[in-house]
């Protein structure tokens, strides 16, 4: 059986810019699904898509922004500011990913 991933909310708190923020989506080609590529800081929405496709959109068919704070963020690890200070990075012991029938399994050592 595989065990499911246990995602928790990411705290935002503390990460607010006065300038609100807008994450982008692009799309290539109309056969391939969005992606998430990054955000972008902006007043408004419009201001936000200019600025998105001038780092983000050269080439997409589609491009998509919506407000960060409407995002709701889970992740199964904290985030990098979030993590303790590890004495030596190198000697932790990796993950392992196993597959199981196509589905994939994640396991600590």
């Amino acid at each position: 059986m595989v065990e499911k991933a246990r995602r928790k909310p990411v705290d935002s708190e503390g990460r607010e810019t006065p300038v609100p923020q807008w994450e982008v989506f692009v799309r290539d080609d109309q056969d391939e699904p969005l992606r998430h590529v990054g955000s972008v800081a902006a007043t408004d929405a419009d201001d936000a898509v200019d600025h998105a496709a001038r780092l983000f959109g050269w080439y997409a068919e589609d491009l998509w922004v919506c407000p960060a704070a409407a995002v709701e963020r889970r992740s199964t690890r904290p985030l990098e500011a979030d993590r303790p200070a590890e004495a030596d990075s190198d000697s932790a012991e990796p993950r392992v990913y196993e597959e199981t029938e196509g589905t994939p399994q994640v396991t600590d050592p």
